[in-house]
């Protein structure tokens, strides 16, 4: 099969593998679409190697249609048309899932629709759900609204009833993020979000979601609520933020907490996509929730792809479509 190599120089070049054996737990799926993640460029750059024992192949979500299954996987079938979670190896022409890391694809959903959910909608109930604890009316403040996590999180909050701010580098991703049902959106260009929130918001957000990190850290200490929780998911900002008030923590009585999702384990993985498609599923195969896309690209044009992200202009997720 075809994947998309990096060579030494960094560089993104076609080559040829053998397919990928599957387990008895495992599906072989003919991959249609690609989402694209930071990831991935993390990766290529040599700042973010798979977990050990995962293909080294870039890619961590993808959309297309079963081709095999594994002795034990006994509720999927050759071709069902699926999207999902890998920890590597999305970048090729075909790979091995865990059946249990599958979603159906609805029917109404193009393939390239389908590899902007899994990621982005995961990580994005993860944070408000899994480990914040969102409830229904309470506040949330999401950086980056306009990212693939953003718009997905603003949606998922949105769906129970939540207020959600966003803050966003310019206009166009703040009139994108009003349209997803954000309630304000604070272009950080021009106004200070601590400023805005003491202005606009004073009892603080109950949930904050930062992409962030680094002096982002201190100001969402400021402008959080009491008994809040932070949720840091990485750090476009910096990794090292300094003097944070331990009385505000304190005073607050906050709750601040890191976290990834791929180097998470295969149960607990499993259970997260368990409890998505229970609350959200159907809101998704109606439409009432979707993927935000930026652009779909070919593969052959990844590198268009992999520069788009870098610059940050892009709104929702980037796709590439296999060929």
């Amino acid at each position: 099969m075809k994947y998309i190599s990096v060579n030494q120089q960094q560089q993104l070049v076609f080559a040829a593998v053998e397919c990928p054996r599957i387990t008895t737990s495992q599906c072989l799926i003919k991959v249609h679409a690609i989402g694209v993640n930071r990831a991935d460029i993390l990766q290529r750059q040599g700042k973010y190697p798979p977990p050990a024992g995962e293909s080294t192949i870039l890619g961590l979500e993808v959309s297309g249609e079963i081709v095999a299954c594994g002795g034990a996987v006994d509720h999927w079938q050759r071709g069902d048309k699926v999207y999902g979670l890998v920890a590597g190896g999305g970048y090729a022409e075909y790979v091995a899932i865990n059946a249990e890391h599958l979603m159906k694809l609805p029917d109404n959903y193009t393939y390239e629709q389908g590899a902007a959910i899994a990621e982005v909608f995961l990580t994005a109930y993860q944070s408000l759900f899994s480990l914040a604890q969102l409830q229904p009316q309470q506040s949330v403040l999401i950086h980056a609204g306009a990212s693939g996590v953003g718009t997905a999180a603003i949606q998922l909050a949105k769906a129970k009833q939540c207020k959600v701010v966003v803050t966003v580098g310019h206009e166009e991703k703040a009139q994108a993020c009003i349209l997803l049902g954000a309630d304000a959106a604070i272009n950080y260009q021009e106004v200070d979000f601590v400023a805005w929130a003491k202005k606009n918001h004073p009892q603080g957000f109950d949930v904050i979601v930062d992409v962030v990190a680094g002096e982002y850290l201190n100001k969402n200490i400021k402008v959080a609520a009491l008994d809040a929780r932070i949720i840091i998911l990485a750090m476009l900002g910096g990794r090292f933020s300094q003097s944070v008030d331990i009385a505000k923590l304190l005073m607050k009585r906050l709750t601040i907490q890191a976290s990834t999702l791929r180097n998470r384990s295969d149960g607990y993985k499993k259970q997260l996509i368990i409890d998505f498609v229970n609350d959200f599923y159907p809101l998704l195969k109606k439409g009432k929730i979707h993927p935000v896309i930026d652009s779909v690209f070919s593969w052959q044009e990844t590198e268009q792809a992999h520069q788009l992200m870098l610059t940050n202009n892009n709104i929702g997720k980037i796709v590439l479509r296999v060929d």
